[in-house]
């Protein structure tokens, strides 16, 4: 007979479940798993003061911990994946920049291979398709029109990890794209975009599911020609992503975004790039020279903003702390809306018996002190978990 898992008790914290908050709760974690109940004698963490909230999900990173999703080794993309564990995220989505198409073709298949390991949640593709006339930090040089024929080449060389690709789909080919991706099961996600409101409109009702960080790198919001952020914002069948550092949004853009779209509506994404848990520097995105300075990223050429150095956790904390949401809209922001668009809430993106072991444990001002992932600690205070205990 097999030898039963370990069980934990996490008590006496604020837990944020899909019902609510609850007082002095309790997250039940048997091995890998959430379980419903718990043998009397099994060991208990008192998390009295702390919030239990889950693991954070992120559709939008190209990299951290001084690595690149898209250029970097094995080695180099599973550091990255470790910083961002460590601030909380447990569920990450690659995502990659412009490049030539059979080098970005050839990258897939490279990370397709960490997807499949667990490492990833899989892959994003943000360019080549999107405007030159909204690229932000994008080598213009190598963009190209949403030629459904190429995205469909970057699908197949994902081998069924490709989770989303930005199109600009004003663009020649881009509604024919957007058709192709949802046929095959991947977010059309409509950014890096100079489309009109109309326009817009036509690429969702064509299957596009997702603004790639709304109000960056897109037509500001006019009283005549309202662009591609009314449409966005008005339409039930669209998520939001959102980049809460306070250098890509005004606070009172975020608070529009929440009014509007509503919580069920929103993602909180990274956006973040090599310096992400790492520091201020020079670095590549791409094939694009990037000074991190006081924490921004931006072109050395130009000075567009280059990604962010956001971690979720910073993102959490801004939220609850500075744009003053509930913690229960936070939570579905940054693990359940994110999930369920992946298709992978009935693993992750909240806390219920028979998901993973996927939590993150928060003090009163909301630092991160731990995160579990798959029932292990893999970031510990040692004021509140003793670091590197597994369950």
């Amino acid at each position: 007979m097999a030898a039963r898992a370990t069980v934990t008790v996490l008590a006496g914290a604020r837990v944020v479940l899909p019902t609510g908050t609850v007082e002095n709760g309790r997250v039940v974690v048997e091995g890998t798993r959430i379980a419903g109940s718990a043998p009397a004698d099994a060991p208990v963490l008192d998390l009295s003061g702390h919030w239990v909230v889950p693991g954070f999900v992120d559709l939008h990173n190209h990299g951290g911990g001084g690595a690149s999703f898209t250029s970097g080794t094995a080695e180099d993309v599973l550091r990255g994946v470790r910083t961002h564990r460590e601030h909380g995220t447990t569920t990450l989505v690659a995502s990659t920049v412009t490049g030539d198409m059979d080098f970005l073709a050839h990258r897939a298949g490279f990370l397709s291979e960490l997807v499949e390991q667990g490492d990833l949640a899989g892959i994003h593709f943000e360019g080549p398709f999107i405007s030159p006339c909204r690229k932000g930090a994008h080598s213009e040089e190598l963009l190209r029109d949403p030629d459904p024929a190429d995205v469909r080449k970057l699908i197949d060389a994902a081998r069924g990890t490709a989770r989303m690709v930005t199109l600009a789909t004003e663009l020649p080919g881009g509604i024919d794209s957007v058709r192709l991706l949802a046929e095959h099961g991947v977010i059309a996600a409509i950014g890096h975009t100079d489309a009109t409101y109309e326009q817009t409109v036509e690429a969702i009702d064509a299957g596009a599911t997702v603004a790639t960080h709304l109000f960056n790198a897109m037509p500001a919001l006019g009283h005549r020609a309202p662009g591609p952020i009314a449409a966005l914002l008005e339409d039930e069948r669209i998520t939001v992503e959102l980049i809460n550092d306070g250098t890509h949004l005004h606070p009172a853009a975020l608070e529009l975004a929440f009014h509007r779209a509503g919580a069920g509506r929103v993602a909180f994404i990274t956006d973040a790039m090599d310096a992400a848990g790492f520091g201020d520097g020079r670095y590549e995105l791409g094939p694009l020279e990037v000074e991190v300075k006081d924490g921004v990223a931006r072109l050395v050429e130009g000075g567009s903003i280059a990604g962010s150095t956001l971690t979720l956790d910073t993102a959490f904390r801004r939220a609850v702390t500075v744009d003053r949401l509930p913690v229960e809209d936070v939570v579905r922001a940054i693990s359940a809306n994110p999930a369920r668009l992946l298709g992978m809430y009935d693993r992750v993106g909240s806390l219920e018996p028979g998901k993973d072991a996927d939590l993150v444990v928060l003090d009163a001002e909301f630092t991160l002190k731990g995160v579990m992932r798959r029932g292990h600690w893999v970031h510990a205070d040692g004021t509140v978990v003793t670091p590197g205990r597994g369950l």
